[in-house]
């Protein structure tokens, strides 16, 4: 399976003007034969979490885009956005990684750690699921940015997964901890990993870019520099199964 990062900057709590800017890009990398086509965290907003009225209904403007993006192109689409919580006490909000399938329909999972260094897990609610979904025969298990850092939920769902999906909004003062938890991951659980950081700057806060897609070895299939830009990389489950038969330290785990 072919996969397309799409790496872009974004204009502060401008929906429209994000979904002008991105689908052409969508359209882009369907056109160049990508079966999934990953954006970034919040990349309808930028990382707006401290305005409750940002948020949306579940199938509001930006869960539509994606929706409308993989019909239009026949494609899978997946990016990060604030919706409203549901009831209870807690957060107003969730920040929904949405994946949209070709027919439409939307799958989410809500991120687990909300970034406690600042004002996400005051008014962003925690996940409490993994979700792990079969895209086109590639078992690929969903994360959001600071998800990156907790190995220990990574190490859970590897038996049952091909590919990590790994949107963000990384700053640019922690580029490399991005880069190095990415690599992490990947070899450590002999998985592909898809990482997709917004580039350009929100609210003073600069974004360093550099989108990867690892191989199980944690070598380079396409990394891409601090620009707007899209990178491709060829998703193989059977190189998951291979490695992990001649290497099968997974199982060594205590």
């Amino acid at each position: 399976m072919k996969v397309a990062v799409v790496q872009h900057n974004i204009t502060w709590c401008d929906r429209e003007t994000n979904f002008a800017r991105l689908a052409p890009m969508i359209g882009d990398a369907a056109s160049a034969g990508a079966r999934l086509v990953v954006l970034t965290e919040t990349f309808a907003t930028g990382f707006a979490v401290e305005d409750a009225s940002i948020a949306e209904e579940v199938g509001g403007p930006s869960s539509s885009f994606l929706a409308s993006m993989a019909q239009t192109h026949n494609v899978w689409v997946a990016g990060s956005c604030l919706e409203s919580a549901d009831g209870g006490d807690g957060a107003p909000m969730v920040n929904s990684l949405v994946v949209a399938n070709p027919q439409g329909l939307q799958y989410r999972y809500h991120k687990i750690h909300p970034f406690t260094f600042g004002s996400e897990a005051t008014h962003v609610r925690a996940g409490q699921n993994f979700l792990t979904l079969d895209i086109e025969g590639v078992r690929t298990s969903l994360f959001v940015c600071y998800d990156l850092r907790f190995a220990d939920e990574f190490w859970k769902l590897a038996p049952e997964t091909d590919l990590y999906l790994v949107p963000a909004n990384w700053p640019i003062k922690r580029q490399s901890h991005w880069s190095a938890l990415l690599r992490a991951r990947a070899i450590e659980n002999q998985a592909y990993v898809v990482g997709c950081n917004r580039v350009g700057e929100g609210r003073a806060v600069a974004y360093g870019g550099e989108s990867m897609i690892l191989d199980p070895w944690g070598a380079d299939l396409a990394v891409a520099a601090n620009d707007e830009c899209i990178i491709y990389g060829e998703i193989d489950p059977g190189v998951v199964a291979d490695t992990r038969a001649k290497f099968p330290f997974i199982q060594d785990r205590r």
